[in-house]
């Protein structure tokens, strides 16, 4: 019986620590389901993005569990080592007498990297994004500075858990009121594309990505319950945004402006520097890096190609598919998670600003375009999650993560 139990237990570590860095529900339940028959453990596992439900033994005489957990920050290195555990328990390998130190040991490391280049790479990635989105060299530099702030002030508001409920709203109010405020001395400088650029971190692009891609696959709790979240988050950014752009009411002149253009060699510039920074955001090992900026370069690239030939949202199906597919290749060749180039080469393409857009839209009492805009930003994430679909049709993951 007490056998049992310790394998319980380290069903259950495993299974936080897969939800804690990033696993999405049909992912984590698929993993945790082949643990169970390995570890000859009867048992389900239900995930939602804040907790999960265990229950183990024979339907008359189940044990559930209930683990609380909070929405998770996405770790690809811990994922990545856990991972390691999964498929050591799969294998054979591992037992759960060795499993919970290890994976004690994952839980309780320090971060890999500092608060100074994690703030640095908040600036770097608002910087790149302003390129991406048509910004001249001022956004760019207003918007890495932007980036710079709000990434101090994650640190800042991040130590306490009622000043990280408000992190969001407070943020946006700090990135547009800058802005506002910057373009009467920097001139001509795109407000919008520099708020924009500057929020781009706090965008729930991803999370509105994964909300749909478990819709799709039928996890409707997890998904809705995302797919809300996601919502949430785009709201109380709209709101900052919108109080925060109310200190043009106290400014002397229009301020609205087209950017300069640039030239096409800083495109390149933004697209290495983009997944860089997402190697530090999302805490991706070192060695991971290059396959991180290949993912990128893929997606993007596949995205150009077929939004210049099909269109923006077959384009989003064709770019989201060659890095799915590219990542499926990845996870069978080396055996590590496929999220690993996954995450951050499908971040690049998902809808968020257009999210943005349409809120602002909202904003300026543009309800038609707002609506138009809202329902573009569906269609291509609707093309997106059917490229990471399509992609493991035609290379299957090898494994659940």
């Amino acid at each position: 019986m007490e056998e049992r139990d310790a394998r319980i237990a380290f069903v259950v570590k495993l299974g936080s620590a897969l939800h804690q860095y990033g696993a999405s529900t049909h992912r984590l339940e698929e993993a945790m389901n082949l643990v169970l028959q390995r570890l000859d453990i009867g048992g389900h596992f239900f995930s939602m993005p804040t907790g999960i439900f265990a229950s183990f033994g024979r339907p008359e005489e189940q044990r559930t569990t209930l683990i609380r957990t909070k929405p998770e920050e996405v770790n690809l290195e811990k994922l990545a080592l856990v991972d390691e555990r999964v498929v050591g328990v799969s294998a054979g390998g591992v037992g759960a007498a060795e499993g919970n130190p290890r994976v004690d040991k994952i839980c309780s490391a320090p971060p890999r990297y500092g608060p100074m280049l994690t703030v640095i790479c908040f600036g770097l990635l608002s910087a790149a994004s302003s390129r991406f989105f048509g910004g001249g060299w001022r956004e760019a530099a207003v918007s890495a500075a932007i980036g710079l702030v709000l990434g101090a002030l994650s640190f800042a508001m991040g130590r306490l858990e009622d000043t990280r409920r408000v992190f969001e709203p407070v943020a946006s109010v700090i990135a547009a009121g800058l802005a506002v405020v910057t373009a009467q001395y920097v001139s001509p400088l795109s407000i919008y594309i520099t708020t924009l650029s500057g929020l781009i971190v706090l965008v729930p692009g991803l999370t509105l990505t994964t909300a749909v891609t478990e819709l799709a696959t039928r996890d409707l709790v997890s998904g809705t319950a995302r797919l809300m979240g996601a919502g949430l988050i785009f709201l109380e950014i709209a709101f900052g945004v919108a109080l925060g752009w109310q200190v043009t009411k106290l400014l002397p002149s229009s301020l609205a402006s087209t950017p300069a253009p640039l030239g096409s060699f800083t495109f390149v510039i933004a697209l290495i520097l983009s997944p860089l920074a997402l190697s530090v955001l999302l805490r991706a090992h070192p060695r991971d890096v290059g396959w991180i900026l290949l993912a990128g370069a893929t997606g993007v690239g596949g995205f150009r190609a077929g939004a210049y030939l099909l269109g923006p949202e077959l384009g989003t199906l064709i770019g989201a598919l060659l890095v799915a597919a590219g990542s499926n290749l990845y996870a069978r060749r080396f055996d590590r998670p496929a999220a690993v180039p996954q995450v951050p080469g499908i971040i690049l393409l998902v809808p968020g600003s257009i999210g943005f857009g349409s809120l602002s839209r909202f904003i300026e009492r543009d309800v038609v375009s707002a609506i138009e805009t809202a329902f573009n930003m569906g269609l291509i994430a609707i093309a997106l999650v059917t490229g990471l679909l399509v992609a493991n049709l035609i290379v299957p993951p090898r494994k659940a993560l």
